[in-house]
């Protein structure tokens, strides 16, 4: 199966693309290494999207490139959201665009408490979400204020990296692996903050190798085979397709 969105490339693509996050033809390397192959996506506005493959698909790569980090390097195509070019931004500028990037290791800063973490990230003044907000939708957080982040448990130390991101008052939240080492009742608490968060108009997009558990939250999913794009369509598709889930995601 290969479901490819339909890309009117005769006009400026910011302005013929109806979605909120637009990737087009984009191109990313490491060094001399092919990552991620001209591929081209949308993601509407408040939409959960699961980017999905296995190991070394390009799905990091994919954040990162959509973060503006220094490293891949992005050679070609274009990168907007909400009309605003993000291919031409360094990571900081897209940060302030609205990007909100959480990696795998989450990068909680050491020696810097919970809320000491979340007030370096924080725009002043905060427009959308104040610390005593972030504590309402992050309890354990509010508890544990005071506490050095890098020594919270690793859901917490999840939830402090969400909490985080938000805090710069993001469009859109890019997570990597945010399931990777919790316990189950653990992923429950992150998956029902992201269903609020959702609720909010955040737009997120999901990488994660535990897929059947992605799906079920998704709207829609993009999968990743070598670094081209071999589905993009409903969650609830990938879920019913047995031959899909097998050759792609081994599920």
């Amino acid at each position: 199966m290969n479901v490819k969105p339909d890309f009117n490339k005769g006009k400026n693509y910011a302005e013929s693309a109806p979605a909120f996050l637009s990737v087009w033809n984009m191109e990313s390397y490491y060094g001399e290494s092919y990552i991620v192959q001209n591929i081209s996506f949308n993601v509407h506005e408040g939409e959960i999207l699961a980017l999905l493959g296995r190991n070394g698909a390009g799905k990091t790569t994919t954040l990162r490139s959509i973060a503006r980090m220094n490293a891949p390097q992005v050679t070609g195509g274009e990168i907007w959201l909400d009309h605003q070019p993000l291919h031409k931004m360094a990571s900081y500028e897209a940060s302030r665009a609205g990007i909100g990037l959480v990696p795998e290791d989450r990068a909680i800063i050491p020696g810097l408490t919970v809320e000491e973490n979340l007030q370096l990230a924080q725009i002043a003044p905060p427009v959308g979400w104040s610390l005593e907000r972030l504590y309402e939708l992050f309890p354990r957080l509010g508890e544990r204020r005071k506490q050095e982040g890098v020594t919270l448990s690793g859901g917490e130390q999840q939830m402090l990296a969400i909490a985080r991101a938000l805090a710069r008052d993001i469009k859109v939240l890019l997570l990597d692996e945010p399931y990777e080492g919790l316990a189950p009742v653990i992923v429950d608490e992150i998956e029902k903050t992201l269903r609020i968060i959702k609720e909010q108009g955040i737009t997120t997009i999901l990488v994660e190798q535990n897929a059947v558990r992605a799906l079920e939250l998704a709207d829609r999913a993009v999968i990743l085979d070598t670094g081209t794009i071999v589905f993009d369509g409903a969650a609830a598709e990938v879920l019913g397709n047995e031959e899909l889930r097998s050759e792609y995601l081994a599920i």
